[in-house]
């Protein structure tokens, strides 16, 4: 294979229509796409089968709470958890549910999750998420718009699904609790006729009723995953198993052209929500290699406990824990006396140099390695050997600091759920795709399409436009709702809303979102959220939510201050006070947008995406406010409700926008 050319064009731009680039495909599917393996039809099929090659294997492992400390990794086997399956397909069928019913999960990741997801599988049920950051709200529209007649739900989520604000609960059958219900809850339940078990209750009765297992198809429903949104109601993604299968099947085919294999020693640290897509394809692809998933304890901000006691192989998150990382060695350096911060500048450039020339991450320089990238690995458990991050695009700078430091391979992939994961992925040791998120993957086939307000045409150079998915992976449409499924294909592509730019290699860098695009009232396009993943590197700055009204001339922006930074801002300058009373302070305020300026201007933007003016909030919008959806996307319709009126008085006090 050519190392310079990640895919290959397929086919040129639809004759006498401008608007559309040509076909690009990953190089392993230039003549077509390679055949799908027989054996693996569902994912019941790939379960199964684990269970057979690797009975004995750790398969799902948690952390129990002794004496008010959290302990060491306890751990089932796959047949242990296969029995456990079986025994919860028994039960969800002697209580009348039928093949083609919906099965609610509702709770964080955890071996019950899995054991409900798998009981699906076994019984041609389709497996319906709840993120467990949803509101009664949320929960309230799946449950009626997915028709859904069970619910597995963990202890801590009974009460929110019981909250009268739920009405919908009350067309549930059956309600199973992750471990024990308490008897109020139980209460609540009988009173409006849902039966309710406890874990251990409802094993034990599917262990007395056993029965014949209604085994699922390739094209039977697997899952109807509702995406979180930015706007309005969730919208149930239709995926079937033939979608899962074809993932699992890519994934296999695309890491036999590398020499590091993935094994059944590996282990995974599952904490991206199980609800979401790439979670879910992560667990199921290391359940087809007899892998170990070890699920966190709860709390993202003592990740690194977790880590440090399971010591993963593979680690999966969205950009924002990959800059927490980053941002965690930048103040260990800073610590660093002079000459060993020298140092380690000097052996970060030398191993770069021959990552840039082409060595692979472990040949690069051992050396390196050893004196100092090694202590950034053990900070990561001490055996990483893959980090990806999706959800968003990863900054080229946090990439290649992380290829570099982290001993491990480091990567972007791109997909939504409605391609059931990914749509492409980059290469391991591959220094000219940082910054970008690969080429296409193997069963996909891409193409940019011309977005005239934006400024992007497909056959320009370089080629830019909004990316366009279709091929094996991508789903079958959203339930209930044809308008929409018709609105986002066309011809068998899917529109997903991203805007791309194709490289000379094949690879896929995204530049833009197409939504989130404003236009200011001087007639300028600006992308926020582009403009937010250049401001948020800027180290004073913890997060930032960037606004723009098309009745003004001037961005604005909400910033949440890096609590370190602001307190060593506070010491050089000195102010006395709390984190809290700093983010009231205007000399604090006028440092910020001095700092976003300088950031502007390292990256050339242009004046009119310059912010003027900014709001500092103490709190980070992660919480209990629902500012972010649960993969961390700004939710910013109601980032406008909740800072409505501070933006107000900032646009009036910055005068000169004509409102």
């Amino acid at each position: 294979m050519d190392k310079l050319q990640f895919a290959v064009k397929v086919e040129d731009g639809r004759k006498g229509d401008p608007s559309v680039g040509p076909v690009y495909r990953n190089i392993l599917s230039e003549h077509s796409f390679p055949p799908i393996e027989s054996q693996f039809k569902t994912t019941w099929d790939v379960f199964r089968s684990a269970v057979e090659k690797y009975p004995n294997n750790r398969m799902l492992g948690w952390r129990e709470l002794v004496n008010d400390k959290w302990g060491p990794y306890v751990w089932k086997t796959y047949e242990a958890v296969y029995q456990e399956v079986l025994h919860v397909a028994y039960a969800i069928r002697s209580s009348g549910i039928q093949s083609g019913c919906k099965v609610g999960i509702y709770g964080s990741n955890c071996p019950q999750w899995i054991v409900a997801m798998e009981a699906c599988n076994a019984q041609s049920l389709i497996c319906v998420p709840l993120y467990d950051t949803l509101g009664a709200g949320a929960v309230n529209f799946i449950l009626e718009h997915a028709e859904v007649d069970i619910v597995f739900v963990q202890d801590k989520k009974v009460k929110q699904l019981l909250d009268p604000e739920c009405t919908h609960t009350r067309r549930l059958k059956v309600i199973v609790c992750f471990t024990s219900m308490d008897d109020k809850e139980k209460e609540i339940a009988d009173a409006i006729g849902i039966k309710s078990f406890k874990w251990n209750d409802f094993l034990d009765m599917g262990s007395k009723h056993p029965s014949e297992l209604q085994m699922p198809g390739p094209s039977d429903i697997c899952t109807i995953m509702y995406t979180s949104g930015t706007n309005g109601d969730p919208k149930g993604v239709i995926l079937t198993h033939e979608n899962a299968t074809t993932n699992i099947n890519g994934v296999d085919l695309f890491m036999d052209q590398f020499e590091d294999k993935m094994t059944e020693d590996d282990v995974y640290l599952s904490f991206l929500p199980l609800a979401h897509i790439l979670d879910r394809m992560i667990e199921e692809y290391y359940f087809r290699k007899g892998a170990s998933v070890g699920f966190f304890h709860g709390d993202i901000n003592a990740l690194r406990d977790d880590m440090m006691e399971l010591k993963p192989t593979f680690l999966a998150g969205v950009p924002r824990v990959l800059e927490r990382i980053y941002e965690g060695v930048l103040k260990g350096l800073e610590e660093l006396n002079p000459r060993r911060r020298k140092i380690f500048d000097i052996l970060y450039n030398y191993k770069l140099k021959w990552l840039k020339a082409g060595y692979k991450q472990k040949y690069a320089s051992p050396f390196a390695d050893m004196l100092a990238f090694r202590k950034v690995k053990n900070k990561l458990g001490g055996r990483i050997r893959l980090i990806v991050s999706g959800g968003a695009p990863l900054s080229p700078e946090v990439e290649e600091f992380l290829r570099v430091t982290s001993c491990a391979f480091v990567l972007q992939g791109y997909g939504l759920t409605e391609t059931c994961g990914l749509a492409t992925v980059a290469f391991p040791d591959e220094m000219c795709m940082v910054g970008t998120v690969g080429s296409p993957f193997v069963y996909t086939e891409l193409r940019l399409e011309e977005v005239p307000d934006m400024g992007y045409d497909p056959l320009a150079y370089p080629p830019r436009g909004e990316i366009c998915i279709r091929g094996k992976t991508p789903f079958a449409g959203y339930y209930k709702n044809p308008e929409l499924t018709n609105e986002v294909m066309t011809d068998g592509w899917f529109h997903t809303g991203d805007i791309g730019e194709i490289l000379p290699n094949g690879s896929l860098k995204i530049i833009d979102r197409k939504k989130h695009l404003i236009k200011l009232s001087q007639g300028e396009y600006v992308a926020l959220e582009h403009l937010e993943k250049l401001y948020i590197i800027t180290p004073i700055v913890e997060d930032i939510w960037v606004y723009g009204d098309s009745f003004k001339q001037s961005l604005v922006a909400v910033v949440v201050p890096n609590h370190e930074h602001a307190e060593k801002w506070a010491h050089q300058n000195g102010h006395k006070a709390t984190y809290a009373d700093l983010c009231m302070l205007t000399q604090l305020q006028d440092y910020i947008l001095s700092e976003l300026k300088s950031t502007a201007e390292r990256n050339k933007l242009r004046g009119f995406e310059k912010i003027k003016g900014v709001i500092i909030e103490a709190e980070t919008f992660e919480g209990e406010r629902g500012l972010l959806t649960p993969t961390m996307k700004k939710k910013r319709e109601k980032l406008l409700d909740y800072y409505k009126v501070e933006i107000e008085l900032l646009y009036k006090n910055l005068g000169g926008n004509k409102s």
